[in-house]
């Protein structure tokens, strides 16, 4: 047995199985009152079960109660943009309005190194903020901008896949590349970044609303030559792009087939939003085994529509939560939860009907599998990394009195999403690193150049 460096005691909710599954037992998820982990000194969860047991197998190791709150595996955002902190909460607008007069404007200040770097700072203290400890983020049309982003994820030990965003037009010029440059920044980054530590390289087109065929093609290129590199995009957003995108390529069969035709979409392939999809597109989504990264506050936000849950489930295709910074409404994966609750219910029969272990799955296990990590983080089983959040709310605040109050399992972790926030989040840990405590965040000495530190107690 390998020896465990800390033993975690806890109360503990995870999704192992999926709850989508019929297959899957009610109440579609796992909890246990008294959970003991026992955590590697590489951060792998060597030992899982009754605390009493787990403590007995591991008497050398210290143990850390954690007991008075509540321990999830470690949030997991599949769609966030990092040069859009400074602009959440413009509401009132379409998709292609609010990119003109929010979006797009604040993106070009990236071409500041010395902004860049502040953004940097602003969004990876967000995530660790919010909880989320594994996210895909849409980087910058800026080389340097994304370089000083990984830099800062790295610096906390964070696990983020991002890359240069790449446009050829309809976007202001700054914002814009060619080809052969979009092909020569991203190897660029990618030499520097994917597989150092746990960043990865995302090929990333904005969309095919402001990226060619010539640079669709140098992001398959790209995609081809960083192997295990992941692709995303945008897709069936707002009705109006959609209209616009069928319009720029008649050739197409449809706007999924604007990437399919570059063979762009896998496994490791994440479109987000996909509001308005046809049911031919789901078909070659599935196919693809491509996953969909649902921006439920975003879709709210600007109008976009409200997210075909049942018609991707029953395709077949895979769905993880996004935060959508800066359309969404905050970096808190459970707001999403909750307004993808709200949604759903809202449409009756047409929707499906969530209950808190969908929610916690749609937030973790989901989301981990939709990133190639299944096998690495997403819950709390022995052989996973130990990503974690440890939610304590403050006394007297509306979660802490409705866990106080609670009568079940379920009722608790229901209550979790519909009152959770970045306030109720006390910590945070990757691969057994802890990089949040009490409200404050720490970087991590890389274990390539220092042993880990010890939990904070």
């Amino acid at each position: 047995m390998m020896p465990a460096e800390v033993v975690y005691r806890a109360r503990a909710y995870d999704t192992p199985d999926d709850p989508f599954d019929p297959a899957t037992a009610a109440p579609g998820f796992r909890y246990d009152d008294d959970l003991g982990l026992a955590v590697s000194d590489d951060g792998v969860i060597v030992a899982r079960g009754p605390y009493a047991s787990v403590a007995a197998a591991h008497p050398d190791a210290p143990v850390l109660d954690l007991r008075s709150g509540l321990l999830l595996p470690g949030l997991v955002d599949t769609h966030v943009h990092f040069p859009q902190v400074r602009v959440i909460g413009a509401l009132g607008m379409p998709l292609l309005e609010w990119l003109e007069r929010c979006a797009l404007p604040e993106e070009v200040h990236l071409g500041s190194p010395d902004y860049a770097a502040t953004i940097a700072e602003e969004f990876v203290a967000s995530l660790i903020a919010a909880g989320t400890t594994t996210s895909l983020v849409f980087g910058s049309h800026f080389a340097p901008a994304v370089d000083l982003l990984l830099a800062e994820a790295e610096r906390y030990g964070l696990r983020v896949t991002s890359g240069l965003v790449v446009s050829d037009r309809i976007l202001p010029e700054p914002l814009l590349t060619t080809p052969d440059r979009a092909y020569a920044e991203a190897l660029w980054l990618a030499e520097r970044w994917h597989g150092r530590g746990r960043i990865r390289y995302a090929v990333t087109p904005r969309f095919a609303l402001s990226a060619s065929d010539p640079v669709l093609a140098a992001c398959a290129a790209v995609l081809g030559e960083v192997g295990g590199s992941l692709f995303t995009t945008h897709v069936n957003e707002n009705s109006a792009e959609v209209a616009t995108v069928a319009g720029q390529f008649p050739h197409r069969d449809h706007y999924v087939d604007t990437y399919d035709h570059h063979g762009l979409l896998g496994p490791l392939s994440v479109l987000a939003h996909d509001v308005h999809p046809t049911d031919a597109e789901l078909g070659v989504m599935a196919a693809r085994a491509t996953s969909v990264a649902w921006c439920p506050t975003s879709n709210s936000a600007l109008g976009s529509g409200i997210f075909p849950l049942r018609r991707h489930l029953a395709a077949g295709v895979r769905v993880a939560l996004g935060s959508d910074v800066g359309a969404g409404t905050g970096f808190s994966v459970f707001k999403e939860g909750l307004q993808a609750y709200f949604l759903q219910h809202l449409q009756g029969a047409e929707g499906v009907a969530l209950g808190a272990g969908h929610l916690l799955h749609l937030s973790t296990a989901a989301g981990a599998a939709a990133l190639g990590l299944g096998d690495t983080v997403g819950d709390l089983s022995e052989g996973k990394q130990f990503d974690a959040v440890l939610l304590r709310p403050p006394p007297g605040t509306a979660l802490d009195l409705g866990l106080r109050h609670a009568d079940s399992p379920e009722s608790a972790l229901g209550k979790v999403f519909a009152l959770a926030g970045d306030a109720d989040v006390a910590e945070v840990w990757v691969g057994g690193d802890q990089v949040a405590s009490g409200g404050f965040v720490r970087p991590v000495t890389p274990r390539a150049t220092a042993a880990r530190r010890r939990p904070a107690g």
